[in-house]
């Protein structure tokens, strides 16, 4: 019985908590019609130069179909160019146009603002607890599967 109530409060918790986190974490990146994963690729491009398609499929562990998916929107609303390797020209580099640096650190600054807020009402200590449930959950699922 006490497993099922566990169960029941997890699943009230979710409904009226965690199921938010998605909507509040994407909700800046949204205001400049982006999904969080779209700001994610901005957010490396603005961190690392000459950065391609394969290099950010790599790092997430994700089809370079994925990324193509999601660069193609970039494209499309000017937050990025590609710019050929004058040496390989099949080989694109990704760099922020103007308009991609802008929304880059304006949703990265509001990110910050956000993080800040859940330090300041949760504590550093708590905030690193839940990162570290966080990280665990997603170990426990890889191994399992």
């Amino acid at each position: 019985m006490e497993k099922e109530n566990l169960l029941d409060s997890f699943i009230e918790a979710y409904m009226k908590s965690i199921k938010y986190l998605d909507e509040f974490i994407s909700q800046p990146a949204s205001d400049y019609h982006l999904s969080f994963e779209q700001y994610l690729i901005l957010h490396d491009i603005a961190r690392r130069p000459d950065l391609t398609l394969v290099d950010i499929a790599a790092n997430r562990h994700v089809t370079r179909s994925a990324i193509s998916r999601q660069i193609k929107v970039l494209l499309n609303q000017e937050y990025i160019v590609q710019v050929p390797d004058e040496s390989d020209r099949r080989r694109l580099y990704l760099h922020l146009t103007e308009s991609g640096t802008n929304v880059e650190q304006i949703v990265s600054e509001k990110n910050k603002q956000r993080f800040q807020g859940w330090i300041d009402y949760y504590g550093e200590d708590r905030a690193k607890d839940i990162l570290g449930f966080i990280r665990d959950f997603s170990e426990y699922n890889r191994i399992e599967k």
